[in-house]
């Protein structure tokens, strides 16, 4: 395939193998300028060597911008405000980041003048997907250099290979048995000894949580503060998304809690096993659900439920700046406006358990539901309800027998 000419080129860069070797291998190929740009969403000190490597391998700027605040509030909350789960189980910890990457790097590309973006995704994954459907919605102009999809490199090996040829400067730590990804809202591990689904991962892989089994023997209860759908306050104290998010990781990791070990079913048609972490984000899913059981009305949550599995595909699939998703999100947000009050949760040994919730305008009336009082209640009105509502039962059996 002819190379596309290009003058510059904006590379999503993370200092990680891959990613050190394509800036070089961008520069050869096309013989252009590359900027890096790396996006913090919550790696830690996963970052503190990216400026120096992306320089030693040739970028001419390099752009690290702190975007958990926007991450938390912009992309995290909207998700779990919609009780998101992929497949019934993953929370789109990985899924989520990628829009957010994608759309500032193209604003960085056209700030810069480039007329190229590139990203270091493998042509069997969906994050390919992710980071150029963003492209495609919001600078569709931008040329996209895939270079796991043009080179000649068939893995980890020949990466090394080209980086010693080439001079470009490397990780030296041995090579992990397992790939990871780490943002604010999780750490999921994949590849590697986890391609075999039988296999029980390593119980040294884990990084934001300790086993079930090494957890503390004694429960620890508390209370998550919602407005208007979003969690404001851990224990009465008032945090921002991003801090919010990584107290709920600390304490939620501390319990064993939100470890998942799924096979996923990826966009581009392969079935993938992967391991994630995921503290503070299933902490808020159940503590989301505590205030909203109060607070919804039947038949708006029923609707929205049904509509959760096709928001998570969209979310999944890379959709998020398509036209469907914001339009579910809308509505979404909109059965959201008197989602406020309190859940109170017990973490234990790799459980959440809702144990208590109250809101203002809460829709539960004990006169009504208790057994023990009228409550303003027919119970001689449920008799009608019954009989019409069994209406088409007891004719289908008496006309068809």
């Amino acid at each position: 395939m002819a190379k596309q000419k290009v003058q510059k080129i904006v590379l999503a860069y993370s200092g990680g193998l891959d990613t050190s070797v394509i800036l070089g291998w961008l520069k050869q190929e096309y013989q252009a300028e590359v900027i890096a740009y790396c996006a913090d969403v919550g790696q830690g000190e996963e970052l503190a060597p990216v400026d120096g490597k992306a320089r030693a391998s040739g970028a001419s700027h390099v752009i690290i911008e702190d975007l958990r605040e926007d991450f938390a509030r912009d992309y995290v909350f909207p998700i779990l405000r919609a009780n998101a789960l992929y497949e019934g189980t993953y929370m789109l910890g990985t899924s989520i980041a990628r829009p957010l990457i994608a759309r500032r790097q193209a604003e960085v590309a056209l700030q810069f003048g480039a007329d190229a973006v590139a990203h270091g995704a493998t042509g069997k994954g969906n994050d390919q997907v992710r980071f150029e459907l963003t492209f495609a919605a919001l600078a569709p102009q931008l040329k996209i250099i895939a270079p796991w999809r043009d080179w000649e490199f068939q893995g980890r090996a020949d990466l090394i290979a080209y980086a010693e040829k080439h001079r470009i400067p490397i990780p030296v730590s041995k090579e992990k048995p397992y790939s990871s990804d780490r943002n604010l809202l999780h750490i999921s591990f994949e590849g590697g000894i986890l391609e075999d689904p039988w296999l029980e991962p390593y119980e040294d892989m884990f990084l934001l949580s300790v086993s079930p089994e090494k957890a503390p023997d004694e429960a620890q209860y508390l209370e998550v503060d919602y407005e208007k759908g979003d969690p404001v306050a851990v224990g009465g104290e008032r945090l921002s998304p991003a801090n919010l998010l990584a107290r709920l990781n600390e304490i939620g990791g501390r319990h064993g809690v939100g470890r998942a070990d799924i096979v996923e079913n990826r966009y581009v048609g392969m079935k993938s096993r992967g391991v994630y972490e995921t503290p503070g984000g299933t902490i808020l899913h159940a503590a989301h659900r505590a205030v909203e059981s109060l607070t919804l009305d039947r038949e708006v949550m029923h609707l929205r439920d049904s509509l959760i599995p096709r928001y998570a595909e969209m979310v999944y699939y890379g959709y998020w700046f398509a036209p469907e998703r914001e339009m579910l999100q809308t509505a979404i947000d909109q059965s959201q406006q008197n989602v406020t009050g309190t859940a109170r949760i017990k973490l234990y040994k790799g459980n959440v358990t809702v144990v208590g919730r109250k809101a203002e305008r809460s829709l539960f009336d004990p006169g009504i539901a208790s057994f023990e009082e009228a409550g303003g209640y027919r119970q001689s009105d449920a008799t009608g309800f019954i009989s019409l509502n069994g209406l088409r039962l007891r004719t289908r059996k008496l006309k068809q027998g």
